[in-house]
Protein backbone atom coordinates (compact mmCIF):
# COMPACT_ATOMS: atom_id res chain seq x y z
CA UNK A 1 0.00 0.00 0.00
CA UNK A 2 2.55 2.05 0.90
CA UNK A 3 4.38 1.47 -2.81
CA UNK A 4 1.38 2.48 -4.33
CA UNK A 5 1.00 5.91 -2.32
CA UNK A 6 4.36 6.99 -2.91
CA UNK A 7 3.81 5.98 -6.80
CA UNK A 8 1.26 8.38 -6.85
CA UNK A 9 2.63 10.76 -4.70
CA UNK A 10 5.64 10.77 -7.15
CA UNK A 11 3.59 11.11 -10.34
CA UNK A 12 1.89 13.87 -9.27
CA UNK A 13 5.11 15.22 -8.32
CA UNK A 14 6.03 15.01 -11.86
CA UNK A 15 2.69 15.99 -13.49
CA UNK A 16 3.06 19.10 -11.58
CA UNK A 17 6.73 19.27 -12.51
CA UNK A 18 5.10 18.82 -16.43
CA UNK A 19 2.45 21.55 -15.52
CA UNK A 20 4.50 23.89 -13.84
CA UNK A 21 5.98 24.48 -17.13
CA UNK A 22 2.84 25.64 -19.38
CA UNK A 23 1.99 28.52 -16.13
CA UNK A 24 4.91 30.32 -18.40
CA UNK A 25 1.85 30.83 -20.96
CA UNK A 26 -0.04 32.83 -18.09
CA UNK A 27 3.01 35.58 -18.85
CA UNK A 28 1.90 38.54 -21.29
CA UNK A 29 4.67 40.36 -23.06
CA UNK A 30 3.76 43.67 -24.70
CA UNK A 31 5.34 44.28 -27.69
CA UNK A 32 5.53 47.84 -29.25
CA UNK A 33 6.89 48.78 -32.27
CA UNK A 34 7.03 52.26 -34.15
CA UNK A 35 6.04 50.95 -37.50
CA UNK A 36 5.58 49.19 -41.01
CA UNK A 37 6.40 51.36 -42.85
CA UNK A 38 10.12 50.31 -42.54
CA UNK A 39 11.48 46.69 -43.37
CA UNK A 40 12.97 46.10 -40.55
CA UNK A 41 10.12 46.64 -37.84
CA UNK A 42 8.48 44.13 -39.70
CA UNK A 43 11.29 41.78 -39.43
CA UNK A 44 12.20 42.60 -35.51
CA UNK A 45 8.15 42.70 -34.47
CA UNK A 46 7.84 39.14 -36.56
CA UNK A 47 10.76 37.60 -34.98
CA UNK A 48 10.35 38.91 -31.61
CA UNK A 49 6.83 37.46 -31.73
CA UNK A 50 7.60 34.02 -33.19
CA UNK A 51 10.74 33.28 -30.32
CA UNK A 52 9.16 34.49 -27.59
CA UNK A 53 5.47 32.38 -28.49
CA UNK A 54 8.05 29.23 -29.06
CA UNK A 55 9.40 30.22 -25.60
CA UNK A 56 6.24 29.91 -24.26
CA UNK A 57 4.98 33.17 -23.97
CA UNK A 58 1.48 35.30 -24.67
CA UNK A 59 2.32 38.02 -27.00
CA UNK A 60 0.21 41.28 -27.93
CA UNK A 61 2.66 42.26 -30.61
CA UNK A 62 1.14 46.42 -32.21
CA UNK A 63 2.26 48.75 -34.51
CA UNK A 64 1.90 52.04 -34.49
CA UNK A 65 2.56 53.46 -37.76
CA UNK A 66 5.24 56.19 -36.51
CA UNK A 67 2.04 58.20 -34.18
CA UNK A 68 3.45 58.43 -30.77
CA UNK A 69 -0.32 59.50 -29.72
CA UNK A 70 -1.23 55.83 -30.97
CA UNK A 71 1.64 54.03 -29.30
CA UNK A 72 0.95 55.56 -26.25
CA UNK A 73 -2.47 54.24 -26.35
CA UNK A 74 -1.47 50.79 -27.78
CA UNK A 75 1.27 50.79 -24.31
CA UNK A 76 -1.93 52.07 -22.09
CA UNK A 77 -4.44 49.18 -23.93
CA UNK A 78 -1.35 46.42 -23.16
CA UNK A 79 -1.18 47.66 -18.91
CA UNK A 80 -4.58 47.62 -19.08
CA UNK A 81 -5.12 44.19 -20.61
CA UNK A 82 -2.57 42.36 -17.86
CA UNK A 83 1.00 42.45 -19.99
CA UNK A 84 3.08 41.95 -17.54
CA UNK A 85 6.51 42.72 -19.45
CA UNK A 86 6.62 44.97 -22.43
CA UNK A 87 9.24 45.69 -24.80
CA UNK A 88 8.97 48.82 -26.67
CA UNK A 89 10.73 50.45 -29.54
CA UNK A 90 9.88 54.09 -29.21
CA UNK A 91 8.90 56.33 -31.82
CA UNK A 92 9.92 59.27 -29.93
CA UNK A 93 12.35 58.28 -26.98
CA UNK A 94 11.01 61.22 -24.70
CA UNK A 95 7.56 60.70 -25.09
CA UNK A 96 6.16 57.95 -23.19
CA UNK A 97 7.48 59.20 -19.46
CA UNK A 98 3.99 59.54 -18.72
CA UNK A 99 2.54 56.27 -20.01
CA UNK A 100 5.34 54.23 -18.22
CA UNK A 101 4.82 55.38 -15.14
CA UNK A 102 1.65 53.85 -14.83
CA UNK A 103 3.20 50.77 -15.89
CA UNK A 104 5.92 50.96 -13.16
CA UNK A 105 3.07 51.50 -10.99
CA UNK A 106 1.74 48.47 -11.81
CA UNK A 107 4.79 46.44 -11.25
CA UNK A 108 5.02 46.22 -14.79
CA UNK A 109 9.13 45.47 -16.02
CA UNK A 110 10.03 47.16 -19.39
CA UNK A 111 12.69 46.16 -21.92
CA UNK A 112 13.83 49.22 -24.53
CA UNK A 113 14.27 47.82 -27.77
CA UNK A 114 17.24 48.90 -30.16
CA UNK A 115 15.94 52.62 -29.30
CA UNK A 116 16.54 54.38 -25.84
CA UNK A 117 13.63 55.27 -23.81
CA UNK A 118 14.35 58.34 -22.28
CA UNK A 119 14.00 59.95 -18.73
CA UNK A 120 11.87 57.43 -17.32
CA UNK A 121 12.83 55.73 -14.08
CA UNK A 122 10.40 53.02 -15.55
CA UNK A 123 12.74 51.83 -18.22
CA UNK A 124 14.36 48.17 -16.35
CA UNK A 125 16.58 46.96 -19.26
CA UNK A 126 17.83 47.84 -22.81
CA UNK A 127 18.74 45.21 -25.97
CA UNK A 128 20.50 46.98 -28.78
CA UNK A 129 23.38 46.39 -30.90
CA UNK A 130 26.56 48.00 -30.32
CA UNK A 131 25.44 51.42 -31.75
CA UNK A 132 28.68 53.19 -31.31
CA UNK A 133 30.67 50.83 -32.99
CA UNK A 134 27.89 50.84 -36.12
CA UNK A 135 29.03 54.26 -36.87
CA UNK A 136 32.61 52.94 -36.22
CA UNK A 137 32.45 50.35 -38.94
CA UNK A 138 30.32 53.09 -41.35
CA UNK A 139 33.70 55.42 -40.55
CA UNK A 140 36.56 53.05 -41.07
CA UNK A 141 34.90 51.49 -44.39
CA UNK A 142 35.21 55.24 -45.47
CA UNK A 143 38.24 56.03 -44.43
CA UNK A 144 39.77 52.16 -45.98
CA UNK A 145 37.39 52.93 -49.36
CA UNK A 146 38.39 56.67 -49.78
CA UNK A 147 42.24 56.22 -48.91
CA UNK A 148 41.55 58.80 -46.22
CA UNK A 149 45.41 57.52 -44.67
CA UNK A 150 47.18 58.79 -47.47
CA UNK A 151 45.50 61.50 -48.60
CA UNK A 152 46.53 65.14 -47.95
CA UNK A 153 45.19 68.69 -48.08
CA UNK A 154 46.34 68.55 -52.05
CA UNK A 155 44.54 65.68 -52.57
CA UNK A 156 41.38 65.76 -50.31
CA UNK A 157 38.01 63.39 -51.20
CA UNK A 158 34.61 65.47 -51.02
CA UNK A 159 31.62 63.91 -48.77
CA UNK A 160 28.17 64.99 -47.64
CA UNK A 161 26.62 63.24 -44.13
CA UNK A 162 23.22 62.68 -42.98
CA UNK A 163 22.14 60.78 -40.38
CA UNK A 164 18.79 60.33 -38.77
CA UNK A 165 16.04 60.90 -36.62
CA UNK A 166 16.82 63.73 -34.33
CA UNK A 167 14.24 62.38 -31.70
CA UNK A 168 16.29 59.18 -31.73
CA UNK A 169 19.00 58.60 -28.75
CA UNK A 170 20.89 55.78 -31.16
CA UNK A 171 21.14 59.17 -33.60
CA UNK A 172 24.25 60.04 -31.35
CA UNK A 173 26.20 56.39 -31.35
CA UNK A 174 25.40 56.14 -35.01
CA UNK A 175 26.31 59.92 -36.05
CA UNK A 176 29.31 60.25 -32.98
CA UNK A 177 30.78 56.59 -33.54
CA UNK A 178 31.80 57.55 -37.59
CA UNK A 179 32.34 61.51 -36.85
CA UNK A 180 35.39 59.97 -34.06
CA UNK A 181 36.25 58.18 -36.90
CA UNK A 182 36.27 60.77 -39.77
CA UNK A 183 37.18 63.97 -37.76
CA UNK A 184 40.82 63.74 -37.74
CA UNK A 185 40.51 63.74 -41.81
CA UNK A 186 38.29 66.73 -41.76
CA UNK A 187 40.83 68.65 -39.41
CA UNK A 188 43.64 67.88 -41.86
CA UNK A 189 41.72 68.63 -44.66
CA UNK A 190 42.11 64.96 -46.73
CA UNK A 191 38.08 65.22 -45.85
CA UNK A 192 36.44 67.61 -47.27
CA UNK A 193 32.26 68.38 -46.64
CA UNK A 194 31.65 70.77 -49.52
CA UNK A 195 28.09 72.11 -47.73
CA UNK A 196 30.15 72.80 -44.31
CA UNK A 197 26.99 71.03 -43.14
CA UNK A 198 28.84 68.29 -40.67
CA UNK A 199 26.63 69.11 -37.31
CA UNK A 200 23.91 66.42 -35.83
CA UNK A 201 21.56 68.86 -36.25
CA UNK A 202 22.43 70.00 -39.68
CA UNK A 203 22.96 66.31 -41.08
CA UNK A 204 19.14 65.12 -39.20
CA UNK A 205 16.39 63.44 -40.61
CA UNK A 206 13.05 63.49 -39.50
CA UNK A 207 11.88 60.12 -38.96
CA UNK A 208 14.80 58.61 -40.64
CA UNK A 209 12.37 59.31 -44.37
CA UNK A 210 13.87 58.24 -47.21
CA UNK A 211 11.73 61.47 -48.79
CA UNK A 212 12.90 63.95 -46.73
CA UNK A 213 16.52 62.32 -46.88
CA UNK A 214 16.06 62.69 -50.83
CA UNK A 215 14.90 66.45 -50.67
CA UNK A 216 17.89 67.14 -49.04
CA UNK A 217 20.12 65.49 -51.16
CA UNK A 218 18.74 66.97 -54.29
CA UNK A 219 18.88 70.32 -52.68
CA UNK A 220 22.58 69.59 -52.00
CA UNK A 221 23.54 68.60 -55.58
CA UNK A 222 21.88 71.94 -57.28
CA UNK A 223 23.88 74.27 -54.14
CA UNK A 224 26.99 72.37 -54.51
CA UNK A 225 26.54 71.85 -58.29
CA UNK A 226 27.54 68.06 -57.66
CA UNK A 227 27.51 65.68 -60.80
CA UNK A 228 29.28 63.27 -63.11
CA UNK A 229 31.03 66.19 -65.25
CA UNK A 230 29.97 68.61 -62.20
CA UNK A 231 31.91 69.03 -59.08
CA UNK A 232 33.31 65.92 -57.67
CA UNK A 233 31.44 64.29 -54.92
CA UNK A 234 32.85 61.25 -53.81
CA UNK A 235 31.03 60.02 -50.95
CA UNK A 236 27.92 60.59 -48.64
CA UNK A 237 28.12 59.05 -45.03
CA UNK A 238 24.20 57.65 -44.14
CA UNK A 239 23.34 56.45 -40.90
CA UNK A 240 20.66 54.00 -42.31
CA UNK A 241 19.24 52.50 -45.36
CA UNK A 242 16.32 54.68 -45.10
CA UNK A 243 18.09 57.80 -45.59
CA UNK A 244 20.90 56.11 -48.15
CA UNK A 245 17.79 55.00 -50.71
CA UNK A 246 16.55 58.74 -50.95
CA UNK A 247 20.34 59.56 -51.22
CA UNK A 248 20.36 57.04 -54.35
CA UNK A 249 17.26 58.51 -55.82
CA UNK A 250 18.86 61.86 -56.12
CA UNK A 251 22.00 60.89 -56.99
CA UNK A 252 20.63 58.67 -60.34
CA UNK A 253 18.48 61.23 -61.14
CA UNK A 254 22.05 63.77 -61.34
CA UNK A 255 23.23 61.08 -63.51
CA UNK A 256 25.71 59.05 -61.47
CA UNK A 257 26.09 55.51 -62.96
CA UNK A 258 27.48 52.17 -60.91
CA UNK A 259 30.46 53.51 -62.91
CA UNK A 260 31.11 56.97 -61.04
CA UNK A 261 28.51 56.38 -58.21
CA UNK A 262 29.93 58.38 -54.78
CA UNK A 263 29.99 55.82 -51.99
CA UNK A 264 27.09 55.60 -49.97
CA UNK A 265 26.96 54.33 -46.33
CA UNK A 266 23.75 52.91 -44.75
CA UNK A 267 22.52 50.71 -42.01
CA UNK A 268 20.57 47.87 -41.38
CA UNK A 269 20.62 45.78 -44.90
CA UNK A 270 17.27 46.23 -45.98
CA UNK A 271 16.04 44.55 -49.43
CA UNK A 272 16.08 47.40 -51.36
CA UNK A 273 19.59 48.58 -50.14
CA UNK A 274 20.97 45.22 -50.68
CA UNK A 275 19.81 45.43 -54.13
CA UNK A 276 21.26 48.72 -54.54
CA UNK A 277 24.68 47.26 -53.40
CA UNK A 278 24.62 44.34 -55.93
CA UNK A 279 23.77 47.39 -58.47
CA UNK A 280 26.26 49.32 -57.49
CA UNK A 281 24.44 52.31 -56.36
CA UNK A 282 25.10 51.96 -52.57
CA UNK A 283 28.24 50.92 -50.87
CA UNK A 284 27.52 49.45 -47.88
CA UNK A 285 24.98 48.41 -45.31
CA UNK A 286 25.47 48.01 -41.64
CA UNK A 287 23.91 44.18 -40.80
CA UNK A 288 22.19 44.14 -37.79
CA UNK A 289 20.63 41.00 -37.29
CA UNK A 290 17.44 41.24 -35.83
CA UNK A 291 17.06 37.16 -34.91
CA UNK A 292 19.85 37.84 -32.96
CA UNK A 293 18.53 40.75 -31.08
CA UNK A 294 14.93 39.15 -30.80
CA UNK A 295 16.58 36.09 -29.67
CA UNK A 296 18.48 37.76 -26.69
CA UNK A 297 15.21 39.89 -25.49
CA UNK A 298 13.49 36.17 -25.50
CA UNK A 299 16.52 35.48 -22.48
CA UNK A 300 16.10 38.62 -20.74
CA UNK A 301 12.17 38.31 -20.86
CA UNK A 302 12.64 35.05 -19.66
CA UNK A 303 14.98 36.05 -16.53
CA UNK A 304 12.44 38.26 -15.68
CA UNK A 305 9.71 35.98 -15.95
CA UNK A 306 11.50 33.97 -13.26
CA UNK A 307 12.62 36.56 -11.39
CA UNK A 308 16.41 36.76 -11.99
CA UNK A 309 18.54 39.02 -13.81
CA UNK A 310 19.06 38.71 -17.56
CA UNK A 311 22.28 38.91 -19.19
CA UNK A 312 23.76 41.86 -19.77
CA UNK A 313 27.23 43.02 -20.96
CA UNK A 314 27.12 46.91 -20.89
CA UNK A 315 26.77 48.86 -17.47
CA UNK A 316 28.25 52.30 -18.25
CA UNK A 317 27.26 53.32 -21.87
CA UNK A 318 23.53 54.04 -21.96
CA UNK A 319 22.19 56.84 -19.60
CA UNK A 320 18.08 57.50 -19.92
CA UNK A 321 18.95 60.87 -17.93
CA UNK A 322 17.27 58.91 -14.74
CA UNK A 323 20.47 56.68 -14.42
CA UNK A 324 22.48 54.35 -16.23
CA UNK A 325 20.21 51.50 -18.45
CA UNK A 326 21.45 48.02 -17.80
CA UNK A 327 21.95 46.84 -21.63
CA UNK A 328 22.93 43.68 -23.49
CA UNK A 329 24.93 45.16 -26.99
CA UNK A 330 24.78 42.77 -30.02
CA UNK A 331 27.64 42.82 -32.23
CA UNK A 332 26.89 44.64 -35.93
CA UNK A 333 29.04 43.91 -39.07
CA UNK A 334 29.30 45.24 -42.00
CA UNK A 335 27.99 43.88 -45.46
CA UNK A 336 28.82 44.56 -49.07
CA UNK A 337 28.84 43.40 -52.46
CA UNK A 338 32.05 41.18 -51.74
CA UNK A 339 30.09 39.27 -48.62
CA UNK A 340 26.43 39.88 -48.70
CA UNK A 341 25.95 36.33 -50.04
CA UNK A 342 27.74 34.60 -47.13
CA UNK A 343 26.26 37.11 -44.55
CA UNK A 344 22.51 37.03 -45.92
CA UNK A 345 21.59 34.25 -48.04
CA UNK A 346 23.62 31.87 -46.32
CA UNK A 347 22.73 32.46 -43.03
CA UNK A 348 18.69 32.10 -44.25
CA UNK A 349 17.95 35.92 -43.15
CA UNK A 350 16.76 36.60 -47.18
CA UNK A 351 16.18 33.92 -49.95
CA UNK A 352 18.28 34.62 -53.36
CA UNK A 353 14.87 35.53 -54.73
CA UNK A 354 14.34 38.65 -52.68
CA UNK A 355 16.85 40.01 -53.89
CA UNK A 356 16.40 40.35 -57.97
Amino acid sequence: MKKIVSFMMAALMLCGAVFAKPAKNAVKVGVAMPTKSLQRWNQDGSNMKKELEKAGYKVDLQYANNDIALQTQQIENMITKGNQILVIASIDGSALKGVLDTAKKAGIQVIAYDRLIMNSDAVTYYATFDNYKVGTLQGDYLVDKLNLKNRSKADPAYIEFFTGSPDDNNINFFFGGAMDVLKPYLDNGALVCRSGQTSKAQCATQNWSTEKAQARMEALIASQKYGPTGTKLDAVYSSNDSCAQGITNALVAAGYTAANFPIVTGQDCDKPSVKNMIAGTQAMSVFKDTRTLAAQVVKMVDAIAKGSVPPINDRQTYDNGTGVIPSFLCEPVFGDKSNYKKLLIDSGYYKEADLQ
